[in-house]
């Protein structure tokens, strides 16, 4: 069995969120028939709800979950290749996380923003340090790749406009997870603008010079632009009317986030 810690922070979001969850998983049945997913909903639960131990997260706990998603504690999706089970848990503190012993940690995309500052993104920042620093394989999408940096120590900051675009990534060193994807879907405002040390810059776009980068020395990565974004979870975002006609139109174009997700996946 595989386990993976997951901040799941667009949760309210169904085909973005928990639709996007399974993309991210999904490769992982390649090499593990059973994966076993804890999810994280920090930005819902109540102040200082952080616990000792693997406790699942109840109800009572979270009084800012947005109810466009139905709450449940624990779910199966069945694959041909395996089953990935999800189980809601609270957030943990050091010693509990470290008791869980995590293959990897994943942080997804939000509708906050890392440059409006919220209390419950620092419990997340602490832990994607402490996932680094024992060496557990991570990623961060977009959201994720800001909030890492920002936990490493760099720099966030939010541009005058909106990016909705499908663009080609330019490689500035070979890695071999950021490498096997050359056009990466983005939507976003808030831009990493300084590096923090002990990262290699991997990639960059057109409008955005931090697209992606890695942890020296470690299986941690962060990535811009949203390679879970498959093509049928941008026509059913549609038909749900969480896009709106212009985004669809400006995703049109098919990108290589699939072959990145396997590659991450391999790092287990």
């Amino acid at each position: 069995m595989t386990r993976v810690v997951l901040l799941d922070l667009l949760v309210e979001r169904a085909e973005f969120g928990h639709g996007g969850n399974l993309e991210v998983l999904s490769p992982f049945l390649s090499k593990s028939d059973s994966i076993e997913c804890l999810l994280l909903t920090p930005q819902m639960e109540a102040k200082n709800s952080r616990a000792q131990g693997c406790i699942q997260l109840q109800e009572k706990d979270i009084p800012r979950w947005d109810n466009d998603f139905p709450f449940w504690q624990e779910y199966t999706e069945n694959f041909d290749k395996g089953t990935i089970h999800f189980r809601r848990i609270k957030m943990p503190t050091q010693s509990s996380f470290l008791d869980l012993k995590p293959d990897a940690i994943i942080c997804s995309g939000s509708r906050k923003n890392v440059s409006m500052w919220e209390p419950w993104m620092e419990a997340c920042a602490e832990l994607l340090r402490w996932g680094i620093q024992q060496d557990i394989p991570t990623l961060g999408i977009c959201f994720g790749h800001q909030l890492l940096a920002t936990a490493l120590g760099g720099k966030v900051t939010r541009a005058e406009k909106y990016t909705d675009v499908v663009s080609d990534l330019v490689h500035h060193e070979s890695d071999e997870v950021v490498s096997v994807c050359g056009i990466g879907l983005f939507t976003h405002q808030d831009h990493v603008t300084s590096l923090p040390p002990g990262v290699t810059h991997l990639a960059s776009a057109k409008h955005c010079g931090y697209a992606a980068f890695r942890v020296d020395g470690k299986k941690a990565w962060g990535v811009q632009f949203h390679p879970e974004a498959a093509r049928a979870r941008i026509e059913r975002s549609f038909k749900l009317g969480h896009i709106n006609e212009e985004e669809l139109a400006a995703f049109k174009r098919d990108h290589e986030g699939a072959a990145l997700l396997l590659a991450f996946s391999e790092q287990v």
